[in-house]
């Protein structure tokens, strides 16, 4: 699960760069290189400041040339939380599911269910459907009633330079190089994106936002 906080409303309009990460990629040995392996979690102020982005990446390390791998499970649901009062319980999810070549997202919506099981919510009237992006294709995003969405491959965004991590942990370098040795570069990750207007949010200030993979 990840966890983080984002301005909203008046808050996020003054700090129009505001920018938080999430990042933890093939290191829980469960859920390891599959579609429940959330490897980073994006959220920010869209380029319509009206809105916010939410942004899920799983499977991480995808070879480009390995194209068979870079698709979505059918039994696993990625759900974005989001809590709008400060008390660390979801009063709104974003659910995201994938169903013959196509993400199926319902929300945002209060959820049946809060916690580690959920009830996908098929009876919100809010939500969409986007065809999932292939391989070389032109990125595919859908909108509707204001949302907009993309699935799909896309190239990892996360820069970390583990070899130079590893020295600094091990007391060989005191500090990073600039701009230093991305380890992910040249490899993919299944994204989930999926923009919301603000009012579909609520709340004022600041809100705590996270995500998670549910296994059917």
């Amino acid at each position: 699960m990840k966890k983080i906080k984002i301005l909203t409303g008046l808050g996020v309009m003054a700090v129009a760069g505001f920018f938080m990460v999430a990042a933890d990629h093939i290191d829980a040995p469960a859920v390891q290189g599959g579609n429940s392996d959330i490897t980073d979690y994006y959220a920010f102020q869209g380029e319509d400041t009206n809105n916010l982005v939410f942004v899920a990446n799983v499977q991480g390390l995808l070879s480009p040339s390995n194209t068979s791998q870079a698709s979505f499970d059918e039994n696993v649901m990625v759900e974005f939380n989001i809590d709008n009062t400060g008390d660390n319980v979801e009063d709104l999810v974003i659910q995201a599911i994938p169903r013959d070549g196509k993400m199926y997202f319902f929300g945002p919506v209060a959820p049946s269910q809060t916690g580690l099981n959920s009830v996908v919510e098929t009876s919100t009237m809010n939500g969409g459907v986007v065809d999932i992006t292939a391989y070389g294709s032109i990125a595919i995003v859908s909108e509707v009633g204001g949302m907009k969405f993309f699935a799909g491959p896309r190239d990892d965004p996360f820069f970390m330079d583990f070899a130079r991590y590893s020295e600094i942990i091990g007391g060989m370098a005191a500090s990073f190089n600039d701009p230093g040795s991305d380890t992910f570069a040249g490899t993919n990750v299944m994204s989930i994106v999926v923009e919301v207007p603000k009012s579909m949010i609520g709340g004022s200030g600041t809100i705590n936002t996270w995500v998670e993979s549910k296994r059917k």
